[in-house]
């Protein structure tokens, strides 16, 4: 059996993480998001992979290659222009010859629900139940079938969304291909599953575990829950005097310098450098070529490649791109006084506490403090002693 991987769309929700690239390869625990479903999916059997490429297609064909990497077989369809995930499945529809798999690329899923569903026959929906169903393409069930299919209702009937992973029988391209532009301008799956629900013929699939990365403050649920299953491993150099509490993995290169102290679940890439007296808390991630250095505190945040926070900084709760320079004495708040949800970007987080959220190449002066919910693009320069909050258009020098 095919497994069908969307993976073409850049993540418009995910701004500015996704300026550089896309969605699917923004990282969990160290690794891309996709890459994260594609072994689950490897665990449950399926060894046939399709993934339909658009919106930063060379990062992806780059790290994935063939799939040997993984023990699996990868193809790639391209979709030039991302209208829709009929549009999407439509690419792919040379690319695969049975029954067959589609799923979102930026969800995780469990090896046992991907492999039940799977073995399932007919036409399959895996649906799950959301404490926030309005988010989502609503679902009602009876019977084992589904019944009704809303998008993002405003009083939802049900609280089973629909969860983006499917089992199809060949049929489904004959759907798609009869889709018509809908009123956003795409060509939806969602128009060819009302066919399939009208008839009778689309079944459930209760998943026991789904996690959704539709917004930047996800990667944070997602790390953690990753980062739960971690089993430290220590590849690099510990100096005298460093402690590590809990799960902790270290890579190849790294030093941990005298007097750090992590906490675990945590994971560090290869090639950085820690500390003297850093302490990072968890559930931290930090990526390959990243300088920690002395006098930080970092806790429950996702920090991209090549980025150095090096003096005296405070960074919680948030997401930081690649190529990034926190100046020495820079905090980033991460809970606000009243205690009320975070907003960031316009958008409720849900969240008591979380940081900031910052593009790539950013780089501030000495002292700088960063409010929370605040949104930088990628290529802001903040100059010395500067309070920023809100969103920060990227390539804004702030004064």
């Amino acid at each position: 059996m095919e497994c069908v991987v969307l993976a073409a769309g850049e993540g418009k929700r995910m701004r500015p993480l996704t300026a550089a690239r896309p969605k699917v390869m923004l990282p969990i625990a160290n690794r891309p998001m996709v890459e994260h479903l594609v072994v689950a999916a490897r665990d449950a059997g399926i060894t046939r992979f399709v993934f339909v490429v658009g919106y930063g297609e060379r990062e992806v064909r780059k790290h994935f290659g063939n799939g040997s990497s993984l023990d699996v077989s990868i193809t790639y369809v391209v979709q030039r222009q991302q209208r829709g995930t009929a549009d999407a499945l439509k690419s792919a529809s040379k690319a695969v010859s049975g029954p067959f798999l589609l799923m979102n690329g930026d969800m995780l899923l469990s090896s046992g629900d991907i492999g039940a569903i799977a073995a399932c026959e007919g036409h399959v929906m895996g649906v799950y139940s959301s404490d926030h169903p309005e988010d989502y393409g609503v679902v009602e069930v009876r019977n084992g079938h589904v019944t009704s299919l809303v998008e993002k209702s405003g009083s939802p009937e049900s609280n089973l969304i629909n969860a983006g992973v499917y089992r199809f029988e060949p049929e489904i391209i004959d759907l798609v291909s009869k889709v018509a532009l809908s009123p956003r301008g795409e060509y939806e799956i969602t128009d060819a599953l009302a066919v399939l629900i009208k008839k009778g013929r689309l079944s459930a699939y209760s998943l026991e575990y789904w996690l959704d990365a539709g917004y930047p403050w996800d990667l944070l649920d997602a790390n953690a829950a990753v980062l739960g299953t971690l089993s430290g491993e220590i590849l690099g150099t510990v100096e005298e005097g460093v402690v590590l509490q809990g799960n902790v993995a270290v890579g190849k290169g790294t030093v941990l310098k005298s007097g750090t102290y992590i906490e675990g679940p945590c994971i560090l890439g290869q090639g950085c450098r820690v500390g003297p007296h850093a302490y990072i808390r968890g559930a931290t991630s930090i990526g390959d070529g990243c300088h920690i250095g002395h006098s930080i505190e970092i806790k429950n945040s996702v920090i991209l490649p090549g980025t150095n926070i090096p003096h005296f900084n405070y960074v919680g709760d948030s997401v930081i791109g690649s190529g990034c320079n926190l100046g020495a004495g820079t905090k980033i708040a991460n809970l606000r006084h009243d205690r009320a949800n975070v907003i960031a970007g316009g958008r409720d987080t849900r969240r008591e506490k979380f940081g900031a959220i910052i593009g790539d190449n950013v780089k501030t002066g000495i002292n700088c403090s960063i409010n929370a919910g605040t949104v930088i693009g990628s290529g802001v320069l903040i100059a010395p002693h500067a309070s920023v909050e809100g969103t920060i258009i990227a390539g804004t020098r702030v004064r």
